[in-house]
């Protein structure tokens, strides 16, 4: 077994490479465990300690980064139980930091550097929501994932148009097949239910905390009738909007302008 190359860069940021057990006197306190997998394994994943030991014979490249650190440097820290789909780019710069050989200082400093890199461009993506979560297996090729979490992004972004399938297909250059397939194995959704998600969440917002008038709410959130809003809101929260403001003890409508 090839020892397990270890990069203090920082007191808040460790970098192990290789296989073999990891020191666990090396970690920064309260550290955020990022492994990225084999070769063939297209996946980052938040990993315990319970993982780092049973996958010692694995070709990891393990980032141990304090949670303040990321806190304080990225302003987030990630899914505690999360797996992503792990870009081409990201994993081509994991190749590069496995790919260091030996142990003087010229290769710690650039094994260190280009893990810098990786950690940095992975923060990025998760800051840029273009990181896909691992909900299970996938049919879809790399490319395919990628033009999913695109729709997806579309989505999120766009959610007040008047999105269908086809348009967003259209937009992110998949097919309609495709892209129906691609949000049930990411998302576990329809892109219709994406949709409505993020118009109901921002809809009952805007019912608890503005004066608008009902009518105005449902528009806003991309809803052409107030009848259908209505329907669509009562049965994502078991009541209408009327009678969630009647609940939390406020009129419940404001007179429109």
């Amino acid at each position: 077994m090839a020892d397990k190359r270890v990069v203090i860069v920082s007191p808040e940021f460790t970098s192990f490479v290789g296989r073999g057990a990891c020191d666990a006197s090396a970690l920064p306190p309260e550290a955020i465990l990022l492994g990225f997998g084999d070769i063939g394994e297209p996946a980052v994943s938040v990993l315990t300690r319970e993982d780092l030991r049973e996958r010692a014979n694995d070709d990891l490249v393990v980032f141990a980064v304090g949670r303040a650190a990321c806190i304080r440097l990225f302003d987030l820290t990630p899914n505690p139980q999360g797996s992503w789909y792990l870009p081409a780019d990201l994993r081509a710069i994991g190749r590069k930091v496995v790919a260091v050989e030996g142990d003087g200082e010229a290769a710690d400093m650039l094994r260190a550097a280009r893990s810098i890199e990786l950690l940095h461009r992975l923060f990025t993506a998760f800051t840029e929501e273009r990181m896909v979560e691992v909900c299970g297996a996938t049919t879809l090729s790399e490319q395919d994932v990628a033009l999913v979490a695109a729709a997806h992004q579309i989505v999120n972004e766009h959610w007040q148009e008047r999105l269908t399938v086809g348009s967003v297909a259209r937009r992110c250059g998949l097919n309609k097949s495709k892209l129906t397939r691609g949000f049930r194995e990411l998302y576990r959704c329809t892109v219709a239910e994406a949709v409505s998600e993020h118009r109901l969440s921002h809809a009952r917002q805007l019912v608890s905390a503005s004066d608008l008038p009902i009518s105005s709410v449902g528009y806003r959130c991309g809803y052409t009738s107030n009848a259908s809003f209505t329907r669509a809101f009562a049965r994502r929260f078991g009541m209408t909007p009327t009678e969630l403001r009647q609940q939390e003890g406020r009129p419940p409508s404001a007179p429109a302008p």
